[in-house]
Protein backbone atom coordinates (compact mmCIF):
# COMPACT_ATOMS: atom_id res chain seq x y z
CA UNK A 1 0.00 0.00 0.00
CA UNK A 2 0.97 3.37 -0.45
CA UNK A 3 1.32 6.27 2.28
CA UNK A 4 -1.61 8.86 2.00
CA UNK A 5 -1.19 11.94 -0.15
CA UNK A 6 -0.82 15.26 1.94
CA UNK A 7 -2.81 18.48 0.78
CA UNK A 8 0.56 19.99 -0.34
CA UNK A 9 1.79 16.92 -1.76
CA UNK A 10 -1.77 17.15 -4.48
CA UNK A 11 -0.99 20.40 -4.92
CA UNK A 12 2.23 20.16 -6.08
CA UNK A 13 1.60 17.01 -7.70
CA UNK A 14 -0.83 19.24 -9.63
CA UNK A 15 1.49 22.54 -10.11
CA UNK A 16 3.87 19.93 -12.00
CA UNK A 17 0.75 18.14 -14.24
CA UNK A 18 -0.23 21.91 -15.14
CA UNK A 19 3.51 22.89 -15.74
CA UNK A 20 4.09 19.88 -18.09
CA UNK A 21 0.71 20.45 -20.22
CA UNK A 22 1.56 24.09 -20.87
CA UNK A 23 5.58 22.89 -22.00
CA UNK A 24 3.82 20.04 -24.17
CA UNK A 25 1.38 22.48 -26.13
CA UNK A 26 4.40 24.59 -26.62
CA UNK A 27 6.26 22.07 -27.72
CA UNK A 28 3.73 21.08 -30.16
CA UNK A 29 3.13 24.56 -31.35
CA UNK A 30 7.27 24.87 -31.45
CA UNK A 31 7.12 21.70 -33.94
CA UNK A 32 4.47 23.05 -35.90
CA UNK A 33 6.24 26.43 -36.48
CA UNK A 34 9.70 24.21 -37.14
CA UNK A 35 7.85 22.17 -39.99
CA UNK A 36 6.38 25.27 -41.20
CA UNK A 37 9.64 26.98 -42.02
CA UNK A 38 11.25 23.97 -43.26
CA UNK A 39 8.79 23.49 -45.76
CA UNK A 40 9.78 27.54 -46.67
CA UNK A 41 13.18 26.59 -46.80
CA UNK A 42 12.19 23.71 -49.05
CA UNK A 43 10.68 25.91 -51.63
CA UNK A 44 12.91 28.21 -51.19
CA UNK A 45 15.75 25.77 -51.81
CA UNK A 46 13.85 24.63 -55.38
CA UNK A 47 13.02 28.26 -56.10
CA UNK A 48 16.75 28.96 -56.21
CA UNK A 49 17.83 26.31 -58.46
CA UNK A 50 19.54 23.92 -55.34
CA UNK A 51 19.06 20.45 -54.59
CA UNK A 52 16.97 20.25 -51.60
CA UNK A 53 19.36 18.29 -49.08
CA UNK A 54 18.86 17.87 -44.91
CA UNK A 55 22.30 19.60 -44.35
CA UNK A 56 21.03 22.74 -46.20
CA UNK A 57 18.11 22.50 -43.97
CA UNK A 58 19.89 22.46 -40.83
CA UNK A 59 22.37 25.25 -42.25
CA UNK A 60 19.70 27.16 -42.46
CA UNK A 61 17.50 26.23 -39.76
CA UNK A 62 20.33 27.30 -37.32
CA UNK A 63 20.68 30.79 -38.94
CA UNK A 64 17.37 31.15 -38.74
CA UNK A 65 17.49 30.91 -35.18
CA UNK A 66 20.46 32.78 -34.09
CA UNK A 67 20.48 36.13 -32.88
CA UNK A 68 24.04 37.27 -34.79
CA UNK A 69 25.70 36.52 -37.93
CA UNK A 70 27.80 32.68 -37.23
CA UNK A 71 30.95 31.67 -38.90
CA UNK A 72 31.07 28.23 -40.92
CA UNK A 73 33.48 26.99 -37.46
CA UNK A 74 29.76 27.71 -35.07
CA UNK A 75 27.61 26.43 -37.31
CA UNK A 76 29.65 23.20 -38.04
CA UNK A 77 30.05 22.91 -34.18
CA UNK A 78 26.60 22.82 -33.85
CA UNK A 79 26.03 20.27 -36.32
CA UNK A 80 28.24 18.11 -35.05
CA UNK A 81 25.89 15.44 -33.50
CA UNK A 82 23.93 15.43 -36.77
CA UNK A 83 27.12 13.57 -38.67
CA UNK A 84 27.44 16.70 -41.33
CA UNK A 85 31.02 17.29 -42.14
CA UNK A 86 32.43 20.64 -42.19
CA UNK A 87 33.33 20.71 -45.60
CA UNK A 88 29.39 20.15 -46.21
CA UNK A 89 28.59 23.27 -43.96
CA UNK A 90 31.29 24.97 -45.62
CA UNK A 91 29.87 24.37 -49.60
CA UNK A 92 26.43 24.62 -47.78
CA UNK A 93 27.12 28.03 -46.97
CA UNK A 94 28.84 29.13 -50.24
CA UNK A 95 26.07 27.63 -51.90
CA UNK A 96 23.46 29.25 -50.34
CA UNK A 97 25.27 33.09 -50.42
CA UNK A 98 25.95 32.70 -53.97
CA UNK A 99 22.18 32.10 -54.71
CA UNK A 100 21.14 35.59 -52.59
CA UNK A 101 19.55 33.26 -49.55
CA UNK A 102 22.46 33.80 -47.09
CA UNK A 103 24.21 37.26 -46.89
CA UNK A 104 27.77 37.00 -45.95
CA UNK A 105 29.78 39.37 -44.02
CA UNK A 106 33.53 39.75 -42.65
CA UNK A 107 33.46 42.30 -39.74
CA UNK A 108 37.26 43.01 -40.12
CA UNK A 109 38.72 39.85 -38.44
CA UNK A 110 39.05 38.00 -41.59
CA UNK A 111 36.38 35.56 -40.58
CA UNK A 112 33.45 35.02 -42.58
CA UNK A 113 29.94 35.14 -41.03
CA UNK A 114 26.75 33.93 -42.63
CA UNK A 115 22.95 35.42 -41.86
CA UNK A 116 19.53 35.03 -43.33
CA UNK A 117 19.00 37.28 -46.42
CA UNK A 118 16.11 39.56 -46.47
CA UNK A 119 12.76 38.26 -47.02
CA UNK A 120 14.58 34.57 -45.91
CA UNK A 121 13.43 35.35 -41.87
CA UNK A 122 15.87 37.71 -41.29
CA UNK A 123 15.95 40.32 -38.78
CA UNK A 124 13.68 43.04 -39.76
CA UNK A 125 15.25 45.47 -42.47
CA UNK A 126 17.95 43.46 -44.16
CA UNK A 127 20.12 46.50 -43.73
CA UNK A 128 21.33 46.71 -40.08
CA UNK A 129 24.17 47.35 -38.43
CA UNK A 130 26.99 44.96 -36.39
CA UNK A 131 28.11 45.42 -33.11
CA UNK A 132 31.59 43.77 -32.27
CA UNK A 133 33.26 44.03 -29.19
CA UNK A 134 36.80 44.72 -29.26
CA UNK A 135 37.86 42.91 -26.20
CA UNK A 136 36.00 39.04 -26.67
CA UNK A 137 35.26 40.27 -30.35
CA UNK A 138 31.44 38.78 -29.65
CA UNK A 139 29.15 40.20 -32.27
CA UNK A 140 25.63 41.24 -31.64
CA UNK A 141 22.92 42.51 -34.23
CA UNK A 142 21.85 46.21 -33.82
CA UNK A 143 18.12 44.97 -35.63
CA UNK A 144 16.19 48.08 -35.94
CA UNK A 145 19.12 50.64 -35.95
CA UNK A 146 19.31 52.33 -38.63
CA UNK A 147 22.21 54.59 -40.48
CA UNK A 148 22.11 57.00 -42.96
CA UNK A 149 25.08 58.33 -44.98
CA UNK A 150 24.62 60.74 -47.78
CA UNK A 151 27.33 59.99 -50.11
CA UNK A 152 28.79 63.01 -52.31
CA UNK A 153 28.85 62.23 -55.95
CA UNK A 154 32.63 61.93 -55.64
CA UNK A 155 31.82 58.56 -53.63
CA UNK A 156 32.36 55.31 -54.79
CA UNK A 157 29.53 54.22 -56.61
CA UNK A 158 28.73 51.71 -54.08
CA UNK A 159 28.12 54.06 -51.37
CA UNK A 160 25.83 55.76 -53.43
CA UNK A 161 23.75 52.99 -54.27
CA UNK A 162 23.61 52.13 -50.81
CA UNK A 163 25.53 48.45 -51.22
CA UNK A 164 27.54 48.55 -48.01
CA UNK A 165 27.86 47.59 -44.50
CA UNK A 166 27.86 49.39 -41.24
CA UNK A 167 30.21 47.87 -38.04
CA UNK A 168 30.53 49.24 -35.13
CA UNK A 169 32.66 48.54 -32.75
CA UNK A 170 33.28 48.99 -28.56
CA UNK A 171 33.39 47.30 -25.44
CA UNK A 172 30.30 45.35 -25.05
CA UNK A 173 28.50 45.29 -21.95
CA UNK A 174 29.88 41.61 -20.38
CA UNK A 175 33.33 43.20 -21.11
CA UNK A 176 32.57 46.80 -19.81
Amino acid sequence: MFPPITTGELLHTTELLQQLQKQSKRCKLYNIMAIKQQQKFRDEIREAGLRVTGPRISVLTILAEANTPLSHAQVADMLEESAVDRATVFRNLQDLAEVGMLKRTDLGDHVWRYELASGHGAHPGDRHPHFVCSNCAAVSCIAGATVTVKAPRTAPATLRKGAFEVHLRGVCDACA
